[in-house]
């Protein structure tokens, strides 16, 4: 489907499938919403899949590859034939998330939505060889955003086609932090400052260079903070857009979409600005340490279940909660019931 087609086809979650998946919970042979964050995630899930009976074993992680034209300004420690190496890790389980996902049972599916050069099993839906130095012109023409959008929403299609029943969005792209605060500054009018943070390892003096590159590129595109397409266009990056298409293609499969850290929050939340309703499709997983990543959440009105330091990238945080959703999955489909157990039922608090 189009940005277009995909945009109409998203949908209020099912409130009468989230109310029976409550019930259900409720009737199990525990004290009523002792679960807590956990029993609230399956009832999400049972709205978006518009069903009381949620099922979530069959999971796929995408991750976007694609380089960012604005490392030539000095901002990360390393270059841009680093993301075509990683990319190819994945396939090789050598990578972090790779391992991750072996052990959760999930699918790793690497993009080359827009690497620098070409790698030999990396699937390629490449849109540019990277984007251009946003500091100097747009990252990407509007057309080409929509485009890398649109990759997203063909790979959330053919993941729903194929069976799987819940995403995760992932990330590899030297710069992709640059291109995430930008954005962050951008969509919610704050300082660069409070939102950059030092990414993969940056010195006190990268950190300034990569802050003026920011303010830089901020300076010479003038992005619309109305217009999302526009922002991304002018200040992004490829894998933004396409994890950006991930949470519209998702939304429109009925499918929950689970959010990495700072670089997929800001994809959220593009995608969020586009069509409102896509926010109730999207799970938040971690905390990532970017500075930015709190004030996303807060912006997003997502609370997410795992504090622990992380800021890998790559999906990493959304695969670690895919065990504890399976455990909440688990327990709701073979706990007793108050009646099965013999118990007598818990009664709400006034």
């Amino acid at each position: 489907m189009t940005l277009e087609e995909t945009m109409q086809k998203i949908r209020p979650v099912d409130a009468a499938a989230m109310a029976a998946a409550k019930q259900h919970w409720d009737g199990l042979g525990k004290p009523l919403g002792s679960l807590g964050r956990l029993e609230k995630a399956l009832i999400q899930i049972a709205g978006i899949q518009r069903t009381g009976d949620v099922h979530i074993d069959r999971k796929a992680l995408v991750i976007m590859c694609a380089d960012n034209g604005v490392v030539e300004e000095g901002v990360t420690q390393c270059g841009q034939e680093v993301t075509a190496t990683v990319a190819e890790n994945f396939l090789d389980e050598k990578s972090c998330v790779a391992i991750m996902c072996r052990r959760a049972g999930t699918k790793i599916c690497p993009v080359d939505i827009g690497m620098a050069v070409d790698t030999p099993r990396v699937e390629k839906r490449k849109i540019a060889y990277g984007t251009k130095n946003m500091a100097k012109e747009p990252a990407m023409t509007r057309e080409q955003a929509v485009a890398a959008i649109e990759v997203g929403i063909a790979k959330a299609e053919e993941l729903h086609a194929q069976g799987y029943e819940m995403l995760a969005t992932g990330e590899m792209g030297i710069g992709n932090t640059t291109t995430s605060s930008a954005m962050t500054a951008v969509y919610l009018g704050l300082d660069v400052e409070t939102v950059t943070g030092r990414g993969a390892g940056l010195s006190s003096h990268g950190l300034q260079r990569k802050i003026h590159a920011i303010k830089q590129a901020i300076a010479v595109n003038q992005p619309d903070p109305e217009d999302p397409l526009d922002v991304l266009a002018k200040v992004g990056g490829l894998d933004i857009a396409g994890m950006c298409g991930l949470f519209l293609g998702g939304a429109a499969q009925q499918m929950p979409v689970v959010m990495d850290g700072f670089i997929s929050q800001v994809a959220a939340l593009t995608a969020v600005r586009l069509v409102p309703e896509c926010a109730d499709y999207i799970l938040a997983s971690h905390v990532s340490e970017e500075p930015g990543a709190n004030i996303l959440l807060k912006a997003l009105e997502k609370d997410a279940f795992l504090t622990c330091g992380m800021r890998l990238g790559e999906g990493s945080g959304a695969v670690a909660l895919f065990p504890i959703l399976d455990f909440a999955s688990d327990i709701y489909h073979k706990m007793s019931t108050f009646v099965q157990a013999d118990i007598v039922e818990y009664q709400p608090l006034d």
